[in-house]
C-alpha cells in the first residue's frame, strides 16, 4: 500500500499539483482543522477540490477526525509546548478517537494534507505512523516537498 504526504506551505500552487500529478494518488485526505482559512491561499476547500480534479484527477476529502484539536494546536504554534508534548497529547487522541477503525482504502493511494512544509515534525506523519502499526501495514510512505 503506498501512501503520500504533504504540506502546502512554502510552495507556490504549480509545484504543489505538480507534486501531486507526478504519482499515482488518487485521493487527498485533508487532515487539517481548519480547510478555509485565508492563509491556506490555493489550499482552502473549495479551490482546492476544483484544482485537483481539474489539474490532477484526484479526489478530495477532509478528515478532521486526523487533526488535532485547536487546544493542541493552538499551543504548540504559539511556542508554548514542545514538540515531544504535542506528539504525546496527538497520539492520545488518535487512540481515544480510534482512527484505526477507518476504512483502509481511504489511505490507500493516498496523500494527507496538512500545512507544514515538511513532515517532521507535523501531524500527519503521526497519523501514517500510528496508521501503520495499528493496521500491521508496510506502507510504502513518500513525504512530498
Amino acid at each position: 500500500m503506498n501512501v503520500y504526504s504533504i504540506g502546502f506551505t512554502q510552495k507556490k500552487a504549480e509545484k504543489f499539483f505538480s507534486l501531486l500529478r507526478n504519482e499515482e494518488i488518487t485521493r487527498l485526505v485533508d487532515v487539517r482543522l481548519n480547510n478555509v482559512s485565508q492563509l491556506a491561499g490555493f489550499a482552502k476547500k473549495d479551490d482546492l477540490i476544483f484544482f485537483l480534479k481539474e489539474l490532477c484527477q484526484i479526489q478530495y476529502i477532509h478528515m478532521p477526525d486526523l487533526a488535532p484539536t485547536k487546544d493542541i494546536l493552538d499551543p504548540y504554534k504559539k511556542g508554548n509546548m514542545e514538540w515531544r508534548e504535542y506528539e504525546d497529547k496527538f497520539i492520545n487522541l488518535m487512540i481515544r478517537r480510534n482512527i484505526e477503525r477507518i476504512d483502509h482504502s481511504i489511505i490507500k493511494d493516498s496523500c494527507l494534507l496538512c500545512s507544514e512544509h515538511k513532515p517532521h515534525h507535523c501531524h500527519r506523519r503521526l497519523v501514517i505512523e500510528y496508521l501503520n502499526k495499528e493496521w500491521g501495514e508496510n506502507f510504502e510512505v513518500k513525504h512530498l516537498f
